[in-house]
């Protein structure tokens, strides 16, 4: 759980298309904003708006000029893919903490070659280069949950617990409740419990 309030946050959040990156910058930048905080974010979507490269850069705090987070300045990553994370890692400032989900995407390139990727090699490297590092089994979690829609609660989730993000868990409830479809409350409300639960 989360007590620490810092003055400024910088958070990357990547994936790929159709994996709720942009609804969790979305959460996180209203929950910010429902604490006081200026918040400025921006986002760059890939190619193909399904399985193409999603970047969101959200920023929290005071006296927040622009939106984009330079390179070393990300207090934290937020992967739901672990290549994406691989590819973010110059974002990262030095003893900041990434969140990745373990299972990957198999990009386009890959899949017409036939070239073989688990996403393994990813994790491995990222566990080599990363002190605060948070893998999650996102695909258990929606299993369990029931559906394939929640990873990015989840990882919202996990973050959270960790400490990580200047968000506590009743803000983030609160954005999810205030943003969300009533009839899925209960369903993300159990995601996040369990992203903040489950991480390996």
């Amino acid at each position: 759980m989360n007590n620490q309030k810092r003055e400024n946050q910088n958070i990357l959040l990547c994936g790929v298309g159709g994996q709720g990156t942009i609804l969790a910058s979305k959460l996180i930048a209203y929950a910010a904003m429902e604490a006081g905080k200026d918040v400025r974010a921006s986002e760059t979507i890939g190619m193909s708006q399904r399985g193409g490269s999603v970047v969101s850069h959200v920023r929290t705090g005071t006296d927040i000029y622009s939106p984009l987070i330079p390179y070393q300045k990300a207090d934290v990553i937020i992967a739901f893919e672990p290549a994406e994370a691989v590819r973010c890692l110059p974002y990262l400032k030095q003893g900041g903490t990434v969140v990745v989900n373990q299972k990957a995407v198999k990009p386009t390139t890959a899949a017409l070659t036939g070239q073989d990727y688990e996403g393994k090699e990813m994790i491995h490297f990222l566990q080599s280069q990363v002190t605060n590092l948070i893998i999650l089994d996102g695909e258990v979690i929606c299993k369990e949950v029931g559906s394939p829609k929640v990873l990015n609660i989840a990882l919202l989730g996990a973050a959270i617990a960790s400490g990580a993000l200047d968000i506590t868990e009743e803000e983030m409830l609160d954005a999810l409740k205030k943003n969300g479809k009533e009839k899925f409350f209960a369903l993300n409300q159990k995601a996040f419990e369990l992203g903040g639960r489950r991480t390996l």
